[in-house]
């Protein structure tokens, strides 16, 4: 518990066998609730996870199939809902992410300065020195297409799955309509948007070491803009369908 607010990290994880414990043994100590989902690994990443015995408040949730990075945090948002958690994070299952900066992470939600708070490692200085060169001129990319699908025209790093949201935004998203695979820290944005949530960026560290990433050049290229593509119109259908409910009631009245 941290600032009197009950805090649950989801550890959504794929073929993470070799770091996956490193990942759960790294979530600080005031983490109420660890929520490992497997996402239908085919290596021991599950093996891994059921020998975890050093933490009270773990859980590991299995999925039969492979659902993709996003509905991995989906099960997670959903336990953390029936957890009745007030905050809840993801962290990578890679260690790709500092503990450290989980507080600072946490800080606008605690001080009720944002619903949904965001990682930004292109605005970490020496970032350039961190980031694959790909993944930083990619990234910057992704981030300037999702100012406009998103409807937040300050999105910094819009890959960056570092995130924490609250509770009360959380219980407004549909988590039936979120896309599943990569993507979805993209398509999320556009739906919490629509919700009114407040978003802050906090600096976190980039870290690069063992990990391997999941996201091909294909990915990157074609699929997350057609996801940007399909978040965007999906926005601007939700903004004229509330603006049109406004329009009939005050014509009610």
């Amino acid at each position: 518990m941290l600032g009197e607010k009950r805090i649950a990290v989801i550890i959504p994880a794929y073929n993470e066998e070799r770091l996956i414990l490193k990942a759960v043994s790294s979530v600080p100590s005031y983490v109420d609730y660890i929520l490992a989902v497997d996402d239908a690994s085919v290596d021991a990443t599950f093996e891994r996870l059921r020998e975890v015995d050093f933490r009270a408040g773990f859980e590991c949730i299995r999925h039969e199939r492979n659902l993709g990075v996003g509905g991995a945090i989906v099960t997670g948002y959903r336990r953390c809902l029936q957890l009745n958690a007030d905050i809840a994070v993801v962290m990578a299952g890679d260690a790709q992410m500092d503990p450290n900066d989980l507080e600072p992470l946490l800080t606008p939600l605690l001080l009720n300065k944002a619903d949904y708070s965001k990682g930004d490692r292109l605005s970490f200085p020496g970032v350039f020195k961190t980031m694959p060169l790909f993944r930083f001129v990619g990234n910057h990319i992704l981030s300037l297409l999702t100012r406009y699908s998103s409807g937040y025209r300050q999105v910094r790093d819009s890959q960056c799955g570092y995130t924490a949201l609250n509770k009360i935004t959380l219980d407004k998203l549909d988590l039936d309509n979120l896309y599943l695979k990569y993507g979805f820290p993209n398509d999320i944005l556009a739906k919490l948007h629509s919700v009114g949530a407040r978003l802050a960026h906090v600096k976190v560290r980039p870290i690069y070491g063992e990990e391997v990433s999941g996201i091909s050049w294909f990915t990157a290229l074609f699929r997350v803009p057609l996801v940007l593509l399909k978040s965007y119109f999906w926005r601007k259908r939700r903004n004229s369908q509330a603006r049109r409910a406004i329009i009939k009631t005050v014509r009610r009245v």
